[in-house]
This record gives C-alpha cells, sequence and structure tokens, in this order.
C-alpha cells in the first residue's frame, strides 16, 4: 500500500498482519480522492487547508494521503492495538507528527472535538452497520463542521444506510468496495 499523491506520493505504508485490518485499496483511494478533486460538489478548497478525520483509521492511509495531498491537520481514530501501531509508524516514517492526531478508542464514543472537521473519513468494518453510528456519535460530539463531506466506505453488496441528517452527493462502486459521499446537512 502506498500514497497515491501528493508531497509523498509513492511513500510505503505499514499495515498489520492479518485480516483484522482492511486497508482501502491504492485505486479505491485514488478513485475517491479524484472524485473529491474534480466533481461539482468538490474541488480543490475541500481538501487544501483542512482538518481531516479518518475514522476507523486502520493504518492512517486516507488520513495520510489527505495530508499528502494538501489537508492541513489530521485526526485518526483507531482501537485496534495493531491497526494503531502501524497507524503510528506510518505517522513517524512520513515526519507527520506535527500535522496529526491518534485517539486510540471507540469512534462510535468519540471525545468532544477540539474543532470541528471539514472532511471525514469512515471506512469502517463491512456489514455492521457502523456507519450511521457513527456519523451520529461523530456530529453529537462536535466532529462535523456545518455543510463538511464524510466519505463512508462500505461493502458492495450493503445496503445504503439511512442517513436524515446527511445530502447524499455521490455513491461509486470500486472492486469489493462502495463509496458514499456525504454533505452534513444543518
Amino acid at each position: 500500500m502506498r500514497i497515491v499523491a501528493g508531497r509523498w506520493r509513492g511513500r510505503t505504508l505499514q499495515a498489520p498482519p492479518g485480516a483484522t485490518t482492511r486497508p482501502t485499496a491504492d485505486r479505491v483511494r485514488q478513485a475517491l480522492f479524484d472524485s473529491l478533486w474534480h466533481a461539482p460538489w468538490g474541488g480543490r478548497a475541500v481538501m487544501e487547508g483542512a482538518h481531516v478525520l479518518d475514522a476507523f483509521a486502520g493504518t492512517g492511509g486516507l488520513g495520510l494521503e489527505a495530508l499528502s495531498r494538501g489537508a492541513a491537520q489530521a485526526t485518526f481514530m483507531e482501537q485496534d492495538r495493531a491497526a494503531l501501531a502501524a497507524l503510528r509508524a506510518n505517522i513517524a516514517a512520513l515526519r507527520a507528527e506535527a500535522l496529526t492526531r491518534v485517539i486510540p478508542g471507540n469512534v462510535l464514543r468519540p471525545p468532544r472535538a477540539p474543532a470541528p472537521c471539514a472532511l471525514l473519513f469512515l471506512d469502517p468494518p463491512y456489514a455492521k452497520d457502523l456507519g450511521p453510528q457513527a456519523l451520529g456519535a461523530l456530529k453529537a460530539a462536535g466532529w462535523v463542521a456545518p455543510g463538511a463531506l464524510a466519505c463512508l466506505e462500505l461493502g458492495r453488496e450493503e445496503p445504503a444506510p439511512s442517513l436524515p441528517d446527511w445530502e447524499g452527493l455521490a455513491e461509486r462502486e470500486m472492486g469489493a468496495a462502495r463509496v458514499l459521499v456525504l454533505r452534513a446537512l444543518g
């Protein structure tokens, strides 16, 4: 797994052994970031200077990709010890400690946000319906800025969740994954 574009393009990211963590494939990240950059609801301003939250972070691939492409700061939430070790190693390898914050713990019970995020990435375990619960918990804890974009990765066969506080902007199927891009309402 590598950073696809930006200042760290081509840099390799560590992943823990085993099947506990399912890193987002390089081609899925490329397609997601291309759509964020080029879609009518996206653009350069979505990424550049943004505070990004990578929830269910695993190895941190999504948040680190965002930093590589111009985000100002990334916060990572993860509870698996092996994934946390890989995440911290990836941050250290990129010398990105000053741009990042790692919160070990359950995304469904997040701490109060120090500041809301404009861009959120959620890649929960498939087929457990954790995305809607996480979005609700993060919004309640102040992590979601007004009009923020959230990118929620699901298994390709999972039904789209009901998200009344979010407007669906895009949906793309990529391999075994399906990515929903949402905008926070209210």
